[in-house]
């Protein structure tokens, strides 16, 4: 199984779809608020040199924004 981070806040409707989608698909994942998490905010910005919700980290591979072609590809479902 992959190591899955979601960098979210608790506001953005693409978060929701995106932690709505891993859960229909069984995927589990690690889900940091950077709205409240700014330590969290601090590291998803290194990551993914961006400050927009929501960032997916699959062991490694940072996703910006719920691209749901690239997330399954990424996940090999």
């Amino acid at each position: 199984m992959k190591n899955v981070i979601v960098y979210s806040t608790s506001t953005c409707p693409y978060c929701r779809m995106l932690k709505d989608f891993l859960k229909e698909n069984n995927i589990e994942f690690v889900n940091y608020d950077v709205g409240i998490e700014r330590d969290k905010l601090e590291e998803m910005i290194k990551k993914s040199g961006q400050m927009g919700v929501p960032v997916i980290d699959i062991d490694g591979e940072i996703i910006v924004g719920f691209d749901k072609v690239r997330i399954k590809e990424t996940l090999g479902i």
